[in-house]
């Protein structure tokens, strides 16, 4: 049986479940990500720039987050990618420049679910 992985992910943590020859496995990555980007006082010009640096850190948050998801599934041969806003198509997006696009069976927008629904929607998808 080839290796399967199904994710829910949004900005702020990953629910990972792995299916293949030795039974399911389920991972959680958190992002620890900000609920809110707090903003500073400061006069119009420094506000600017403050924006422009808190844009670079929350792009370089991400980035290595996205790197941490894409460690975990890299050798998955089929990957399913659900969630409830932009990180599931940022996450597509990563994988088909590392050449590893090819390799999505799906993607879909859903709410936020337990771990438990994540792992039944996984199995459903795969055991089909």
């Amino acid at each position: 049986m080839k290796r399967q992985v199904g994710l829910w992910i949004d900005h702020r943590e990953t629910v990972i479940v792995f299916i293949g020859d030795e039974g399911e496995e389920t991972r959680r990555i958190e992002s620890e990500m900000e609920k809110h980007v707090r903003f500073s006082g400061g006069s119009r010009s420094e506000e600017g720039k403050a924006d422009d640096q808190r844009d670079r850190q929350f792009t370089g948050h991400l980035n290595r987050y996205y790197d941490e998801v894409v460690s975990h599934i890299r050798d998955a041969e089929a990957i399913l990618i659900f969630g409830p806003g932009e990180a599931k198509g940022e996450l597509e997006k990563r994988l088909a420049n590392m050449g590893l696009g090819g390799r999505i069976v799906g993607i879909e927008t859903v709410d936020k679910m337990t771990e438990r629904q994540i792992t039944a929607k996984v199995r459903r998808h795969f055991r089909k």
